[in-house]
């Protein structure tokens, strides 16, 4: 007769060595238990809830209005030279208003390291049209810093065709998002009273 095989249990864990055992050097060794304090039934548990802007009235952002900042992000600059639009041409087209591209630093340093490919895109973004916003940050990830950014002042609509970017961003209420389908530029969550079109 054949030995019966042993199933494997799935998702072993090695034992790991305690902190507190005998056999770790008393140098390296970790204290006595640390005792956790009683937590008090009886007092008042304060609890912090972000607070809605007062520019947010009724889930309209009264902070909106043309002309209209725009913050725009390095992929959609690409994404508009692929598809042959002019950025500001087609922001007028879209939200039938005057319409501000404002660039932050770290944008513009994200074209920059982008290298020669991205010469074109680079020139658009030098475009005397654009608003240049300095950033005061450590670091030149342009997500966070337009989350950042679109969370302390209202008054911006958001221009990029980044998913997680747009996820991140769809959190935030009362900012626009302004994205590139079918080769126009489309926005949505703006409110009704302005003259966007709805596709």
């Amino acid at each position: 007769q054949g030995k019966q095989k042993k199933a494997r249990k799935y998702a072993v864990m090695k034992r790991m060595i305690s902190l507190r055992d005998q056999r770790i050097n008393a140098k390296d060794r970790a204290k006595g238990p640390v005792k956790k304090k009683k937590e008090d039934p009886s007092a008042i548990k304060e609890r912090e809830v972000p607070q809605h802007p007062s520019c947010l009235f009724f889930q309209y952002n009264t902070q909106l209005g043309p002309p209209y900042h725009i913050l725009v992000d390095t992929n959609f600059i690409n994404f508009s030279i692929k598809a042959k639009l002019d950025l500001v041409q087609s922001m007028m087209d879209c939200l039938y208003a005057k319409c501000i591209p404002c660039i932050t630093d770290c944008v513009m340093a994200e074209i920059e390291k982008l290298g020669q490919r991205y010469r074109v895109a680079l020139r658009i973004a030098k475009d005397p049209r654009f608003e240049r916003l300095p950033c005061m940050h450590k670091g030149t990830y342009a997500d966070d810093c337009l989350v950042q950014r679109v969370t302390q002042h209202k008054c911006y609509i958001v221009a990029t065709v980044d998913k997680e970017l747009k996820r991140r961003i769809r959190k935030i209420p009362g900012v626009p998002i302004m994205y590139i389908s079918r080769h126009r530029y489309n926005i949505e969550r703006m409110p009704d009273d302005y003259g966007a079109p709805r596709f």
